[in-house]
């Protein structure tokens, strides 16, 4: 192992001037940390005292080697300080150190005692020691243990050295169910990682506008593994027989690190690809509810396009209806021309809406062969299709609920139904994923949901009665408001806010119209809690700027226009950072914008947008005050529940 495979140029300090012993332990350990090599830097530095207590670690000639092996290492390392002026680490020769190395180890192995072996060969060479004491730079610093390493261990320079890899060591792909924040956030934090960590790294982004900065063959045949950092399903048969980790989006944002070092240090297990369940095989050891909201997001992340694009058409219908003084009955949205050509082409987005959720839960269980029971399942959910009424039957419509139950149900069946062919004769092999699939699943589905849709249907008409009695009843509305824009803060684009976002949309695409406004309503209260945490945020780094560091300041005023468009992710960092005063103070504060926009009366018909979407909102001045009193109240929440720096 050479000096230089553990030495980091962010842990090279030259010219450094502790006062004493202590405060050059302090440095060394603070290099440790800042490299990323420690987990508790702490109990790591508990290990180093101790070893200095059984005898000081300074070798003489100016030179110390402090050392630990420790459960707070995450993998061996070292750090260098130059001392120009010297230091007294009590060296048996009585000189002070001007050369200080500080190993970490981990508990396993001897890492520690070859490093030092080496190190302490190569240092009696007094000529070596005095060019590293004069080096002006880390990378001069590196250069000259290379040399003398080159130099004092011919054998390893003549032994065949393995083929270099061309490319990048680690690949990772980000995806989140939206595609907007939690995915150019994790990408950005693992780039940045990997730059600080000295590792090459290439990260391909699964966002909105599709794949991003795509892996190659050659890369993924030349990296040490791979990092899946996603909240949805995502291709990889492509990384079969390759080291891969597969985590949560969020731990791409928060521990970029760990993640990196664990790809390096060969933690990773070799992933092998189940080409029957590509989609899903490299999950294994995640929990089941981790797979359910995996799942579930995977048709979250394809249906909102659809949600959002249709929804906004309606809404275009029913303002060119509003402007044309249509009655509100059951011809509103298409009382004109004009108005009736939006309310069809967003009815028909509209209305793929289901089949596109159930669709994709299926395809992340069980892959291709399970697209189309989903694709079936929620087309019958959304007609209501029965044993006795195969066309539909209106009283029978399972809806949202009914889509959900065909897209898990569907993909799980399917997926017994591809284990049970598996021992089929190799000569059905290729008439299995185009006859024998999609014959099973279509019958297995239709008899399912024909099965389910009556008793779903009761629940979904249930739920679309109960909300029209809350239209009718301000003391229930306001309520119901007030905790869905709650929940849209409480985990800012985790299940929570999904589950809000996706009640309202379900609400919205029911398409009732009329003196019945509570779809409207809820979906008004919805996206204002949405928009709440970010603004909060930024009005607090912008007034009350003695509560954050320099950099959450700095980066604060861009949540201004994240928040105005809906996109309540700008808030995760300072909720990650603080999480037990922004998440408390964001959530009340959406959950107040969300009464007050109901009391208002305030409506929404299109699914997103924040303020681009102006025209749609009802009462768009009241609309626009709930939101500032909802921030304000965050805002001041954070001022008392976040300490004053110094």
């Amino acid at each position: 192992m050479r000096i230089t495979d553990l030495l980091k140029k962010q842990g090279i300090a030259l010219g450094a001037s502790p006062k004493d012993k202590a405060e050059a332990i302090n440095q060394l350990v603070a290099l440790h940390d800042k490299c990323g090599n420690l987990s508790d830097a702490a109990a790591y530095k508990e290990g180093i005292l101790k070893r200095e207590e059984m005898g000081t670690t300074a070798i003489g000639m100016e030179v110390a080697i402090p050392h630990a092996k420790s459960e707070a290492v995450k993998a061996p390392a070292l750090t260098a300080i130059t001392v120009p002026s010297g230091v007294n680490y009590d060296a048996p020769d009585g000189a002070d150190c001007k050369l200080i190395f500080m190993i970490a180890a981990t508990l396993d192995g001897d890492v520690h005692l070859e490093v030092l072996a080496r190190l302490m060969q190569m240092l009696m060479h007094e000529d070596f020691t005095a060019k590293l004491k004069a080096a002006k730079s880390p990378e001069e610093f590196l250069k000259i243990i290379d040399d003398q390493e080159a130099a004092q261990f011919p054998e390893e320079a003549a032994a065949p050295a393995k083929p270099a890899k061309s490319g990048y060591r680690v690949l990772a792909v980000t995806a989140c169910p939206t595609g907007i924040a939690h995915t150019y956030m994790a990408a950005e934090a693992l780039a940045k990682a990997g730059d600080e960590m000295g590792i090459t790294i290439k990260v391909e982004t699964n966002g909105s506008g599709g794949a991003k900065n795509v892996l190659t063959a050659e890369e993924i045949a030349n990296c040490d593994g791979i990092i899946i950092a996603a909240d949805k399903s995502v291709e990889t048969a492509r990384f079969d027989g390759k080291p891969l980790i597969s985590t949560k989006v969020a731990d791409g944002i928060h521990k970029p690190q760990e993640l990196i070092n664990r790809i390096v240090n060969g933690e990773a297990k070799v992933f092998h690809s189940d080409k029957k369940a590509e989609a899903s095989s490299s999950d294994e050891g995640e929990s089941f509810g981790r797979k359910l909201y995996k799942h579930l997001m995977n048709g979250v992340s394809h249906m909102l396009p659809f949600v959002v694009a249709g929804g906004i058409f309606i809404a275009i219908a029913f303002l060119i209806d509003s402007f044309a003084g249509v009655p509100q009955d059951e011809n509103f949205g298409v009382g004109t021309p004009v108005s009736a050509w939006f309310k069809n082409i967003g009815g028909i987005a509209f209305g793929f809406m289901l089949p596109i959720l159930a669709g994709f839960i299926a395809q992340s269980i069980a892959d291709r062969p399970g697209l189309l029971v989903g694709f079936v399942g929620g087309a019958l959910a959304a007609n209501g299709c029965t044993f006795a009424a195969p066309g539909g039957d209106g009283t029978s419509i399972s809806g949202f609920l009914g889509a959900l139950l065909a897209g898990f149900i569907a993909g799980w069946l399917m997926k017994m139904v591809m284990k049970a062919c598996e021992n089929f004769p190799k000569a059905l092999e290729g008439i299995k994923p185009v006859l024998i699939y999609p014959l099973v699943g279509l019958g297995v589905v239709g008899v399912m949901m024909c099965a389910v849709n009556p008793i779903m249907g009761l629940i979904n008409t249930g739920m679309q009665n109960g909300i029209a009695e809350m239209a009718k009843n301000p003391g229930l509305i306001v309520p119901v408001c007030a905790l869905l824009a709650g929940m849209m803060a409480i985990d800012m684009g985790g299940p929570f806010n999904k589950a809000a976002y996706v009640t309202a949309s379900g609400l919205l695409a029911s398409g009732v119209v009329g003196k019945n406004e509570a779809p409207f309503l809820i979906m008004a209260a919805v996206m204002i809690g949405g928009m709440v945490p970010p603004i909060a945020i930024a009005l607090s780094t912008t007034i009350f700027r003695n509560r954050w560091s320099e950099e959450e300041r700095k980066n604060g005023p861009v949540n201004f226009v994240m928040g105005f468009s809906f996109i309540t992710e700008g808030a995760i960092p300072y909720a990650a950072g603080h999480p037990l005063q922004v998440i408390p103070s964001c959530v009340i504060g959406s959950a107040c914008a969300g009464a007050l926009s109901a009391l208002f009366g305030c409506t929404l018909m299109a699914p997103h947008g924040g303020i681009f979407v102006l025209p749609t909102i009802g009462s768009p001045l009241l609309y626009f005050l709930a939101l500032i009193i909802g921030s304000v109240v965050g805002m001041l929440m954070l001022a008392v529940l976040m300490k004053k720096r110094k």
